[in-house]
């Protein structure tokens, strides 16, 4: 039996918010999430890329962790990303998760390897054998270079654990067949920002979502609108947040997301080397982007979200 998981919506890949000497502020992390939540979104994802991983110490993952759980309260899941270098340290990291009470995993391919298809199926497999805890497959070829195919997934159809798949690819016709390979198996989730829209279209009930870190409201609202078939409403915000939403198909997507969040007074802009401040060109279209932005902001349709 396939563990049951109420995902869908919107999950802002939550960033890990630094002190000026980069060290970890867990109490402005904490102020982060805890802002997501009232601002409606439907669930979190924290040390996913967007929150920056791959710099963190297993302890500081854990702080991270236990925060979000506790500052979430039981109003939305709380889901942890897993990306390591090797399958021993990943389990190690969904093992620390569990402990930290987390909801779910979010589960990257072995970083720097590029695997051959039978060893990415391997790595999910022994990750979400090592907990009880639902997961989430992660497919980012573009960043992790290991591209999760329909095939793949399906050889994982049978561990009863893994039970959502999301996909970064910016490639929507994966949705539809991983359906033609595995049916209704697998929740499906966008995890690219700038065709989100087109996801909820090809099946996807859920969105990772690095621009809703800025902008929670309009997340949550254009995905509300997609998934209700109301575009004539969704199309104008649509297009008003796709330069934004842009920003998230970048190298340096977090340098991106966390400046924008710091325009908004909802975090710091700082990001832990290698990833450096934005500058130059790349600073004057970030910044740019923004204030045509906010200068056009739009009153957002009703779509249930709280006052």
């Amino acid at each position: 039996m396939t563990a049951a998981i109420s995902w869908n919506g919107v999950f802002p890949a939550v960033t890990t918010q630094f002190r000026e000497d980069l060290s970890l502020d867990v109490e402005a992390t904490a102020k982060v999430i805890d802002a997501l939540v009232r601002d409606g979104v439907s669930g979190l994802v924290v040390c996913g890329t967007v929150g920056e991983n791959t710099s963190l110490t297993r302890a500081e993952k854990v702080q991270v962790m236990e925060a979000a759980k506790s500052v979430a309260a039981g109003r939305v899941p709380v889901i942890c990303g897993v990306a390591e270098f090797t399958t021993a340290f990943a389990i190690e990291t969904a093992r620390a998760a569990a402990a930290a009470g987390v909801d779910g995993l979010m589960v990257m391919p072995a970083l720097v390897y590029s695997a051959k298809p039978h060893e990415s199926a391997a790595h999910f497999h022994a990750i979400a054998k090592a907990t009880d805890l639902p997961v989430m497959v992660y497919n980012n070829p573009p960043i992790y270079k290991n591209d999760v195919t329909p095939d793949i997934l399906a050889g994982l159809a049978d561990c009863d654990t893994i039970v959502c798949f999301k996909d970064s690819s910016g490639d929507t016709r994966r949705f539809v067949d991983t359906r033609a390979r595995v049916g209704e198996r697998f929740v499906l989730f966008a995890g690219l920002d700038d065709v989100v829209v087109e996801s909820v279209a090809m099946g996807a009930v859920g969105w990772v979502s690095g621009m809703s870190n800025a902008f929670p409201r309009e997340g949550e609202t254009l995905f509300r609108l997609a998934r209700a078939g109301r575009f004539p409403e969704l199309m104008p915000l649509y297009e008003w947040f796709m330069p934004l939403l842009h920003l998230d198909a970048r190298p340096d997507l977090v340098q991106c997301i966390k400046w924008c969040e710091h325009r908004m007074g909802r975090g710091s802009w700082r990001t832990r080397p290698p990833r450096l401040p934005l500058q130059g060109d790349d600073l004057a279209h970030v910044q740019r982007v923004m204030e045509e932005a906010l200068a056009r902001r739009p009153v957002l349709p009703d779509v249930g979200l709280p006052r």
